[in-house]
C-alpha cells in the first residue's frame, strides 16, 4: 500500500495536477492585487501557490541533495521574513529591485548548472539549449541591472546619470553581440564551459551599462523592465526544464510587468527606449529652465494653514516620496478625520509615478487605512482642481510641476502632471526649497497662491492637526492600531 502511494505521489500525472493547482493559485492571486481590500489574501494565494509549485519540483524523480535543499529553504525564509518585517515603506522600491535581482541571478545560475550537467547540452533538443542560453543572458542582465536600481535607490550609488561619454552606446552595443555570440556558439555545439561564462560575464556588463545612465527620476520604469525581464527568463527557463509552473508565473510576471511599463512610460509622456537611452534625475541640481516662472516665496504657519482646511468645501491632498520618508501616512489620515467631521470634502490625488515605485502612494496610503474610494487617478482628479478650496502637496515635486506643461525646454516637458496650480490656494509641505528627484526647480512654489509650510512632513501635519483640534474641538477618532503621534 505505501508503494503504491509512492508511486502515486511521484507520477508526472499528480504532478501535473500540483502544477496546475499552482498556477492558478497564481493567477487568483495576482487578480486579488487589484484592490487593496484584496491584495493580502491575493499575496496569500499567490504564496500558496508557490508552495505547491515547489512541492511538486521536490516529487520530481531523482531530486537528491536534500541537505542543500533543507539548508536552501530555510535561509531563504528567514531572509525573506525577516526583509518582510523590518523594512520600511519607504525602503520598499529598494527591496523590490534587490529581490527581483535575485530572481534573475536564480536563472542565470540555473542555466550554467544545466550547462555543466549536460555537457553543454550535448545530448539535449536545439530548443533547450535555445531557451536556456536565452535565460542566462536575460537573469544576468537582469541581476546586474537590478543591483544598480538598487544603489540608485539606496543611496549607494549616485542617483544622476553616469555614463562613459561617446562610447557609452557603442560599447553596450558591444557587449550585446557578445553575450548573443556566445549563445549562438552554444547553440550551435561549442561546449566549452568558458563560453557559458563568457556569456555571463558580457551580459552582466551589458546589464550594468544599461541601468548606470539611467537616472533616478526614471527608476519606476526600471524597475517595472527589469521585473519583466526576470519574468521572461524564468519562463525561457521553464521551457527548458519542462516546467509548467515556471512558464506560467514567468509568462504572468513578463506580461503584467510589460504592460506596467508601458504604463508607467506613457505617465512620463516618454518612450522605454529613450528612458533606456539615457534619464535624468539624481542628486544633483540642474539649473532652472528658461522661462522659468518667477516671484517670491510665500511662507505661512500650521495655525493659518488649518484655518483654510476647516473653512474649506473641497480639500485634495497630493501625496509624494517626501510623505513616505517622513512616514506621516498615519498623522495625514487623522487630520483628514478632523475636517471631514466638519463637511469637508477629502480626496486624495495619485499621480501613476509619485514616490519610486509604481503604486507606492497607493499602497502607503492603503496601510493607513485611507478609504479606497478617496484615491483618485491623475485623470479623474484633474478636471477637479479648478473647483478646489485648497490642494495640500506633501513632498510632492516632479508630479506637480506646471513646466511639463508649458516649457518646452524643460526635462520635464511633456509628462501628465496633476493640475495641481489651478486651485484656488495651494499649500506645499516640503523641507527646503531643494529640486526634486529630476533635479529640476519647481515653478510652482513661486506661484502667488502658494503658500510653503517647511519642515518634515509629519512634525508639519501634526502641528497643523493640533491647530484643527483647537479651532474644531474634541478630535475624531483616531486611526485604529496606530496613531499619527
Amino acid at each position: 500500500m505505501m508503494a503504491v502511494a509512492a508511486t502515486f505521489l511521484t507520477s508526472a500525472s499528480f504532478r501535473g495536477v500540483l502544477y496546475i493547482v499552482s498556477f492558478s493559485l497564481f493567477v487568483y492571486g495576482l487578480y486579488g492585487l487589484t484592490g487593496p481590500k484584496t491584495a493580502v489574501r491575493g499575496n496569500r494565494l499567490a504564496a500558496l501557490g508557490m508552495g505547491v509549485a515547489i512541492l511538486a519540483t521536490l516529487l520530481r524523480p531523482h531530486v537528491d541533495n536534500w541537505a542543500l535543499i533543507v539548508l536552501g529553504a530555510v535561509v531563504g525564509t528567514a531572509i525573506g521574513g525577516t526583509a518582510a518585517r523590518v523594512v520600511k515603506m519607504t525602503q520598499m522600491p529598494q527591496m523590490v529591485a534587490l529581490f527581483n535581482g535575485v530572481g534573475g541571478g536564480a536563472v542565470a545560475l540555473i542555466a550554467w548548472a544545466e550547462f555543466r550537467s549536460s555537457g553543454g547540452y550535448a545530448h539535449d533538443a536545439t530548443y533547450v539549449a535555445i531557451f536556456s542560453a536565452s535565460a542566462a543572458i536575460i537573469g544576468s542582465v537582469s541581476f546586474w541591472g537590478s543591483g544598480i536600481a538598487f544603489g540608485k535607490l539606496q543611496g549607494l550609488i549616485a542617483g544622476k546619470p553616469v555614463t562613459l561619454g561617446t562610447v557609452q552606446r557603442p560599447a553596450s552595443a558591444l557587449l550585446g553581440l557578445a553575450a548573443v555570440g556566445c549563445a549562438a556558439a552554444i547553440v550551435s555545439g561549442v561546449h566549452q564551459e568558458a563560453l557559458m561564462i563568457a556569456l555571463l560575464l558580457t551580459a552582466a556588463a551589458f546589464g550594468l551599462l544599461m541601468v548606470l545612465p539611467i537616472g533616478g527620476a526614471d527608476m519606476p520604469v526600471v524597475i517595472s523592465l527589469l521585473n519583466a525581464f526576470t519574468g521572461m527568463s524564468a519562463a525561457a527557463t521553464g521551457v527548458a526544464l519542462n516546467n509548467t509552473a515556471m512558464i506560467v508565473a514567468g509568462m504572468l510576471v513578463g506580461a503584467s510587468g510589460t504592460l506596467l511599463t508601458q504604463l508607467m512610460a506613457k505617465a512620463m509622456n516618454r518612450s522605454v527606449p529613450a528612458i533606456m537611452a539615457g534619464g535624468f534625475g539624481g542628486t544633483q541640481e540642474l539649473p532652472a529652465a528658461t522661462g522659468a516662472a518667477s516671484g517670491t516665496v510665500r511662507s505661512t504657519t500650521a495655525a493659518d494653514v488649518a484655518i483654510e482646511l476647516a473653512y474649506a468645501h473641497q480639500v485634495v491632498i497630493v501625496p509624494g516620496y517626501g510623505l513616505a520618508v517622513s512616514q506621516a501616512q498615519y498623522a495625514v489620515r487623522d487630520m483628514t478625520r478632523l475636517i471631514e467631521g466638519q463637511g469637508v470634502t477629502v480626496k486624495y490625488a495619485i499621480h501613476p509615478v509619485a514616490g519610486r515605485m509604481p503604486g507606492h502612494m497607493n499602497v502607503l496610503l492603503a496601510e493607513a487605512e485611507v478609504p479606497y474610494d478617496q484615491l483618485v487617478d491623475m485623470d479623474v482628479i484633474n478636471p477637479e482642481f479648478a473647483q478646489t478650496d485648497v490642494a495640500l502637496v506633501i513632498g510632492a515635486n516632479d508630479v506637480v510641476n506646471p513646466d511639463a506643461r508649458t516649457n518646452r525646454q524643460s526635462p520635464l516637458y511633456g509628462m501628465p502632471i496633476l493640475n495641481v496650480d489651478q486651485a484656488h490656494s495651494i499649500i506645499v509641505l516640503k523641507r527646503s526649497m531643494r529640486p526634486g528627484y529630476a533635479g529640476v526647480e519647481n515653478p510652482l512654489f513661486l506661484n502667488p497662491k502658494t503658500e510653503m509650510l517647511f519642515g518634515d512632513a509629519k512634525a508639519s501635519i501634526l502641528a497643523i492637526t493640533a491647530e484643527l483640534k483647537a479651532l474644531t474641538g474634541p478630535a475624531a477618532a483616531p486611526s485604529p492600531g496606530r496613531s499619527g503621534v
